[in-house]
């Protein structure tokens, strides 16, 4: 008779890009069991050219990075919106933010906004209301203070209930 694996708890960080707020949140997950560890929103000063903006992203995530330490990182994918240069600048925050992990050793995953919402809220068009309510149920100690950082956060769990899938998509094109 063989005994279960031993199941280890990984430390995710989910992290919501923006050039005003860029929303994280950490959770751990140990199975099926999801524990919050902490979240927040760096929030470059206004009026910051966007150079200075995106190095005070990455800096504020490596901090975040360095003090909670997640051994798996998730971003959430741009959506294409009507106003064509605000799209090209939120990418760039995003690509800060995919950055930033990737500095620290630590793969990242991208989700879209749909399967964030249908992963949490059970609906591909939930809206904010929801996912908050659905936060407070997924994680009782939780108490983001912005949008951002519950975005954030339900990256993060969007992560741990897809994370095999990912890795395997991402043995799957190393192969290739």
């Amino acid at each position: 008779m063989t005994s279960p694996p031993i199941r280890h708890p990984v430390r995710i960080i989910g992290i919501d890009p923006g050039l005003r707020r860029t929303g994280w949140g950490v959770i751990e997950t140990e199975g099926n069991r999801l524990v919050f560890i902490g979240c927040g929103s760096v929030e470059p000063p206004d009026g910051l050219p966007l150079a200075s903006r995106l190095l005070a992203i990455h800096e504020g995530l490596a901090t975040v990075l360095g003090d909670f330490r997640p051994a798996e990182a998730a971003v959430e994918q741009t959506f294409v919106n009507k106003d064509g240069v605000a799209t090209l600048k939120l990418g760039q925050a995003r690509g800060v933010a995919m950055l930033a992990p990737a500095m620290f050793g630590i793969a990242v995953a991208e989700y879209a906004p749909n399967q964030v919402k249908k992963t949490v809220v059970g609906a591909g068009h939930a809206d904010k209301n929801q996912i908050a309510v659905m936060l407070k149920i997924l994680l009782p100690k939780a108490e983001p203070k912005s949008p951002d950082a519950a975005d954030a956060l339900a990256i993060a769990i969007t992560h741990a209930h897809h994370r095999q899938g990912a890795a395997l998509r991402l043995k799957v094109a190393d192969a290739w």
